[in-house]
């Protein structure tokens, strides 16, 4: 079963602007919410009664008491995703080292495990065959997500996929011309609000080919009009975490899309393992 807050945050930009609030008031105040009547929660917005009711059954629950009740099972079993670090950690604490590490090895479980939820296998598996059955792969991605665009268009090259990596969007939209339908385009963006990459996504898709944008979930302009999407999940209230999880959440997709590549073409297997014999054989001599 979907974690309800994984659920909530997922559909937060599709929602209402009062929707957004009840949304935004349960995700920050998550354990907090088994305090709260229906009314009590209304009050505290300042909206009425019937609009938090509406809310919850619109996000599939029977009413606010299940919303409540399945919100709470949650939290005792997987936290709300936002694990409090401390500050600082001094040589003579011992514990509190032992709580960072902990804490920061839980956030980034709980924030695999949401984005694990919001990229089904309905979802996933489309994008493979794209991939796999692509005649050429482009790659393309700016700043940290370049580092990850490089390092996945490196792995699908070992696949036997000729692939097409840029990290400037000007040279990346020169080689446009090389374009044929059945193409495939990896736009990797963060936040999705690059217009250089918007444009480039669009010029990419009048030559037939296919956009595949790697966005943070949120609505954003790359990802509304990608062909498909896989979106990364990471929360936490310190900016320096979050990072990591958002780092760790899409390393971990992509080592999925990866390991469904080999499986899902014998001859890319092959080619890998002649690959890699190969990169072998060259630093050992």
């Amino acid at each position: 079963m979907t974690n309800p807050l994984v659920k909530i945050r997922s559909e937060r930009d599709q929602m209402s602007a009062i929707e957004r609030r009840i949304a935004d008031f349960i995700l920050d105040n998550a354990h907090l919410l088994r305090d709260y009547s229906s009314q009590q929660l209304a009050s505290a917005l300042g909206i009425s009664q019937s609009s938090v009711v509406k809310f919850a059954q619109k996000s599939g629950f029977k009413g606010y008491p299940d919303l409540k009740y399945t919100i709470g099972e949650a939290i005792a079993r997987n936290g709300n995703g936002h694990t409090q670090l401390p500050e600082a950690v001094q040589d003579d604490a011992p514990d509190a080292y032992q709580r960072l590490q902990d804490g920061l090895r839980r956030s980034k479980l709980a924030a695999e495990e949401e984005t694990r939820s919001l990229n089904p296998r309905t979802q996933i598996e489309p994008i493979v065959e794209m991939i796999d059955q692509a005649g050429k792969v482009f790659v393309c991605g700016l700043g940290d997500d370049g580092l990850f665009a490089r390092e996945f268009a490196m792995r699908l090259s070992l696949l036997g996929l000729l692939t097409v990596h840029h990290a400037d969007p000007i040279l990346m939209m020169a080689n446009l011309s090389a374009a044929r339908p059945g193409d495939v385009l990896l736009m990797f963006s963060e936040f999705g609000k690059l217009p250089e990459l918007s444009q480039v996504s669009r010029q990419f898709q009048a030559c037939e080919g296919k956009v595949i944008s790697i966005t943070r979930h949120t609505a954003n302009p790359l990802r509304a009009h990608a062909d498909a999407a896989l979106v990364i999940s990471a929360h936490d209230p310190a900016a320096h975490v979050e990072q990591l999880l958002y780092r760790s959440s899409l390393q971990s997709l992509l080592d999925f899309v990866f390991v469904l590549l080999c499986q899902a073409n014998p001859d890319r297997h092959r080619q890998l393992a002649i690959n890699l014999e190969r990169i072998h054989h060259l630093l050992e001599s």
